[in-house]
């Protein structure tokens, strides 16, 4: 079996569209997060290209991560994903125990210079698991206990782990993500039911546990918003429909915290403006449209299980990053995909997007007529 999946690998297409629009984002990324970073990195590290210097080079690893993935025949992933959710689950582990503190929360374990976030990783093994479990387990589907709870389980131990880092806001949206997953997969509908209002009621315990959880909770219902609300308010106000102009934010020198990272998306609105915020959502847009058209065509069911998990957690991430930013939300710390500043984000995204685009080699949309006669891939593992 060749590396991307067939004896025809030659005649296997990228979709261009989607790779496309994810290299557009990395791009603009680029621009945003120098923007976003500059007076931030003058000040507190003395050069201004510091930040952006380290994004670029995180980028260009990316674009390499995306093409080495995108040669591997996701096949692969199914039969490895048992060891994936192992290492994830490890990894979980050890950042409760004994990883780095940042901001009051342990999410990352050092190796060496370089951070890394177990959790980016841990999302993607646990799609990849779910994926599988819901592939080989069609028929089983139907018992709660036999074909639910193990999926569940899984996704539950995962969740908990991240949640006691405490990182709440990640946990709850990779629980969301995992139900979506569910349903997508056959799950019943009054399953996910019997799973998630129990959950939801965990969940509200859980935020009332901790004051600063709860003081988030009540200024998003609070007609002033919190502080960094108010600051992302005033930057879309300042854009405008086009903008004040690329490096002539206010916001991002005096007034807005974290503006390269959580809360880009803000600077991009005062920068841009609502075009510029609008494209990025645009861009977002064709990555989930290409991605649901991929799963529907994917040669069989784990491809089909794995695009729409990988397709929906971009967006998801991407719609709570700009919902957050919006007001829509309450504040959480999740990165805006390809976009904000960041290593751990970017990689692992970047890895799942190649995975994506190995499925799109292998579905047949992107080829002629006289190539859809030709077998591109050899159906058994």
């Amino acid at each position: 079996m060749g590396i991307v999946g067939g004896k025809n690998t030659a005649t296997a297409q990228v979709d261009w569209v989607l790779l496309l629009s994810t290299a557009a984002l990395m791009m603009f990324g680029v621009a945003f997060v120098y923007s976003a970073s500059a007076y931030f990195a003058e000040v507190r590290l003395g050069d201004s290209e510091s930040l952006a210097i380290n994004h670029v080079v995180r980028v260009v690893a990316g674009l390499v991560v995306v093409f080495v993935f995108s040669r591997i025949n996701y096949r692969l992933w199914q039969r490895t994903s048992i060891v994936g959710i192992t290492i994830a689950l490890c990894l979980l582990i050890y950042v409760v125990i004994n990883g780095q503190t940042l901001n009051q929360a342990t999410r990352w374990i050092a190796i060496g210079p370089i951070g890394f976030q177990p959790s980016e990783f841990a999302k993607f093994a646990l799609i990849a698991y779910l994926a599988t479990l819901l592939a080989n387990r069609q028929q089983m589907l139907k018992s709660f206990r036999e074909g639910v709870v193990p999926l569940l389980s899984w996704t539950a131990v995962v969740c908990v782990l991240i949640a006691v880092q405490p990182d709440f806001s990640t946990a709850a949206v990779i629980f969301g993500i995992a139900m979506m997953l569910l349903y997508i997969g056959n799950v019943r509908f009054l399953h996910l039911l019997a799973i998630i209002v129990p959950a939801l009621v965990m969940a509200a315990g859980y935020a009332m546990s901790a004051e600063y959880r709860m003081r988030r909770l009540t200024e998003f219902w609070s007609a002033e918003g919190s502080y960094q609300l108010k600051q992302a308010i005033i930057a879309f106000g300042n854009g405008g429909l086009f903008g004040v102009g690329p490096g002539q934010s206010l916001q991002r020198d005096w007034f807005l915290p974290e503006s390269y990272t959580d809360f880009i998306f803000s600077i991009i609105g005062e920068e841009y403006g609502f075009v510029g915020a609008g494209l990025i959502l645009f861009l977002f847009g064709v990555i989930l449209w290409r991605g649901l058209r991929i799963a529907r065509n994917a040669p069989d069911l784990f491809g089909r299980f794995l695009a729409a998990g990988i397709t929906i957690v971009i967006t998801v991430y991407a719609i709570v990053n700009a919902g957050v930013t919006c007001g829509l939300i309450p504040t959480t710390g999740l990165p805006m995909p390809f976009v904000s500043y960041g290593g751990t984000s970017i990689l692992f995204t970047a890895a799942a997007l190649g995975v994506l685009l190995n499925i799109s080699a292998q579905t047949g949309l992107f080829r002629n007529k006289r190539q859809q006669s030709e077998p591109i891939m050899n159906v058994s593992p």
